[in-house]
């Protein structure tokens, strides 16, 4: 088999970390990485020993995968080029601005046989892996995910930087329809709410109350899961 050609587009704090990831792993031939700021594709591609670009568009055909790591308001734009081209995309999260972008997304990778996957780590973290196979039947999660003010991730709310990853875990969790949300946040020191709070109710009687907030002293990252014949906690 040839090695599996990647390329990185946008080489920020995140996107540098594809490009190790991809420059390591074995039959993986990392072509290029991408950047507008020019300065920035040149510094991780010499780390890396890759091409660097300035312009994704030149590497749509030169490559079999792409991560997408630009700012979430490109995702859409970016992910949709390469998968019209029938390459594979892993695009951070959120995936993408709207409901609406991600559903065509999804519906392009199914028209081209590409793959489309998005950047949930936490599904990974052997911490929540642990739990395979313990949980039968939740009634009721509490979980926190706070961290200190960074700066990045401002072009979106925290809901969609940071708590999208509990929701993720909870609903792979519950197993079951949601029947309610109620929902409060406010903006701190951003333009976007840097903390939020959510009460989510599903239909087997689950409830999760869900902390998200990037505006902590001191950071969290906790889920605490109750069902009928256990206690889960999970750092």
């Amino acid at each position: 088999m040839k090695d599996l050609r990647a390329a990185v587009v946008g080489v920020g704090y995140l996107g540098r970390f594809h490009a190790q990831k991809y420059a390591a792993l074995p039959g993986v031939e990392l072509v290029g990485v991408v950047d507008v700021d020019r300065a920035a594709a040149e510094k991780v591609a010499a780390e890396v020993g890759c091409a660097a670009f300035s312009d994704y568009r030149e590497l749509l055909e030169q490559v079999d995968v792409a991560s997408v790591v630009v700012p979430t308001r490109l995702h859409f734009e970016v992910a949709k080029d390469f998968l019209l081209a029938g390459r594979h995309v892993l695009v951070e999260k959120p995936i993408t601005e709207t409901v609406a972008e991600a559903d065509e997304l999804i519906s392009l990778a199914r028209q081209n046989g590409a793959l489309l996957q998005v950047g949930h780590l936490e599904r990974f973290n052997p911490a929540i892996v642990a739990l395979n196979g313990e949980l039968s039947r939740p009634m009721f999660i509490e979980s926190h995910r706070l961290t200190p003010f960074r700066g990045r991730g401002t072009d979106v709310n925290v809901v969609l930087d940071l708590m999208i990853h509990d929701i993720d875990i909870i609903l792979n969790m519950v197993q079951s329809e949601l029947t309610s949300i109620h929902a409060s946040g406010v903006p701190v020191l951003s333009e976007e709410v840097d903390i939020a709070n959510a009460r989510l109710e599903f239909a087997s009687g689950c409830v999760a109350n869900v902390t998200a907030s990037r505006v902590s002293r001191d950071a969290m990252r906790k889920v605490r899961v109750f069902q009928a014949d256990g206690y889960f906690s999970i750092d």
